[in-house]
């Protein structure tokens, strides 16, 4: 939305479709919101627009406490631009410029300084040092209304370099001291003091204690949550079922468990994090959303029918500076940060998802919680019980065993011993040296044909992990001037939205199941053949590639043998791709 006019309009409605992709901040109050704050609207010659919540803070505006701006998903165009800008976002979405500085950001993007602060100044109205405080600041606001850590304890975890700062910030962000910001939680006190001993960070000993005790077998019980509580927005309707689904089937023993019954699930998985380790929970929702305040963490409060909501979340680490990571891996896991309306708009008009689309609205592209390991994971094919043996053998154990969770999946170091079978070891090693690099502002194109290179990989695997590891959703598009003549072609009428367009083919069974393009003559809804289809995987790039295990269902992990979700669907669309 480029026109001032139309963002006002967006606001006058209060559209929550919007949250995220820019800001208001109004003069006569010095105050910045969300496009759907529910407060009174205010006259457009009082009303200021701004591409980044940093811009509002930089401009001298403080964020609206009534709806929260600073917890709102983040704009789905992070994710589709592969440009400077873009790659810059997510990495610093990711911590680098806390943990390396603007050089260090500058290094990964392979531009000087200067030009990543003018490129992001231009378009988002705030360099990287800006974008990184009000990320700070946000993590600030979020321990200070859901732990009782000490304020001095609790500005390092967040990143501040001193007390000083964090304190300044507090203040000319939100317009209060950290005390009145952890007063104005309410009940969030209360919250606090029953966390506290649940977090590793806060003096509590290891990264297994302090969840609630639950039934492997039966129902989560959630009225008694351990750890630090959050609230994962999303914009628009989350096909919540399905991405479970998704994930159930690929739960790796040890890493990974699904417990309760579909329709209220709870994802559990262990986290190898910069500082330490974690062990993240993420609720399914159920049902129709209760209409609530709550009482602390990231809240979506624009929960109104499809206009968003937020997905339940518990985060323990063992250091407390992990936090925004944590959640920032989670956020791409479940695609939270994606924009069902754009991809409806566009998907919707095509003759054969467009009766897809309208069936499943919300379907998303599950990313990855760890990219390095979904690319092992992913060579390595076969069931996850063959992931999981390599995870009894090299990573590392919890302390204390938390229900199935056991370990930390191994880190590429640890794979590059010569008993390590190929293609893993190649891979690994390739990851371990920097050959390869899977984080967040990583060059797309480059990364896949250097995957694509190694022995055991191909085109196709490549293409997978380009698609969840690097969170690209212009995977299974024709390529362009831009793309690589070596990826995986489709539609061109679908680009941006490729990997949405083969979730749903995947899900409706009009794609082989793991099948990364189109082929020639895969039928419509109606039983008539698509035109123009691209070439099938024996007539294409991917022909002839050198691969490990594999199964017809898929480039690489096979199905199990049985659905465990219970689910009453056909499980075509949870097995497809099942390679990570």
């Amino acid at each position: 939305m480029r026109d001032d006019e139309a963002r006002y309009e967006a606001v006058t409605s209060r559209d929550a479709r919007f949250d995220g992709e820019f800001f208001f901040a109004v003069v006569t109050t010095g105050i910045y919101c969300r496009p759907s704050c529910p407060a009174v609207t205010p006259k457009r010659v009082n009303v200021r627009f701004f591409p980044s919540a940093a811009a509002a803070q930089a401009a001298g505006f403080r964020a609206c406490r009534r709806c929260r701006p600073d917890a709102v998903p983040g704009s789905a165009e992070w994710n589709v631009r592969a440009d400077l800008v873009g790659r810059a976002v997510r990495l610093i979405g990711d911590g680098v410029v806390d943990r390396e500085g603007v050089g260090g950001l500058a290094r990964r993007l392979g531009y000087s300084p200067r030009q990543v602060q003018r490129q992001l100044t231009a378009e988002l109205g705030a360099g990287p040092v800006a974008l990184a405080r009000a990320r700070r600041a946000h993590t600030a606001r979020v321990l200070l209304q859901t732990t009782a850590l000490p304020v001095t304890e609790l500005a390092f975890a967040a990143g501040f370099a001193s007390i000083r700062q964090f304190n300044d910030t507090i203040r000319e962000i939100y317009a209060g001291t950290p005390s009145e910001l952890r007063a104005a939680a309410g009940n969030g006190g209360a919250v606090a003091r029953r966390t506290t001993a649940a977090a590793p960070g806060a003096g509590a000993g290891r990264p297994g204690d302090g969840f609630a005790d639950r039934s492997a077998g039966g129902s989560a019980d959630r009225s008694a949550p351990a750890g630090i509580p959050l609230r994962l927005a999303y914009r628009g309707p989350y096909a919540a079922a399905e991405i479970f689904d998704f994930l159930q089937l690929r739960a790796v023993p040890g890493v990974e468990e699904i417990r309760g019954t579909r329709g209220e699930r709870t994802y559990r998985r262990t986290l190898r994090l910069t500082h330490g380790s974690g062990i993240a929970e993420v609720d399914e929702p159920a049902g129709p959303r209760r209409r609530r305040r709550p009482p602390a963490g990231l809240v979506c409060p624009a929960a109104r029918g499809t206009d968003g909501g937020w997905l339940e979340c518990r985060l323990r680490l063992t250091d407390l500076r992990d936090l925004s990571t944590a959640v920032q891996r989670l956020r791409r896991l479940f695609d939270l940060d994606a924009d069902p309306y754009a991809v409806a708009e566009r998907l919707g008009a095509d003759p054969l998802l467009g009766p897809l689309v309208a069936e499943r609205p919300g379907l998303r592209s599950p990313g990855a919680a760890d990219p390095e390991e979904l690319a092992v994971r992913t060579v390595l094919g076969g069931p996850p019980e063959h992931a999981a043996a390599l995870v009894r053998k090299y990573g590392k154990p919890l302390d204390a065993a938390d229900g199935g969770l056991t370990h930390l999946f191994p880190a590429p170091g640890n794979l590059t011993g010569a008993e390590v079978a190929e293609p893993v070891r190649t891979l690994c090693t390739a990851l371990a040296d920097g050959t390869v690099t899977l984080d967040a502002g990583a060059d797309r194109g480059a990364t896949e044909r250097a995957l694509a290179a190694l022995p055991g990989v191909g085109p196709r695997a490549a293409a997978y992990l380009r698609m969840r590891a690097l969170g690209d959703p212009d995977v299974g598009t024709t390529p362009g001037s831009d793309q690589e003549q070596g990826a995986m072609a489709g539609p061109a009428a679908w680009r941006p939205w490729g990997a949405y367009a083969l979730h749903h083919l995947w899900r409706a069974g009009l794609l082989p199941a793991g099948e990364m393009s189109i082929p020639n003559g895969t039928p419509r809804p109606d039983g008539t053949p698509v035109p123009n289809g691209t070439p099938r995987p024996d007539e294409g790039p991917g022909a002839g590639e050198p691969s490990g295990p594999r199964e017809p269902s898929g480039p690489g992990e096979m199905p199990r043998a049985e659905d465990p979700s219970g689910a009453a669907e056909p499980p075509t669309y949870a097995t497809a791709g099942r390679v990570g």
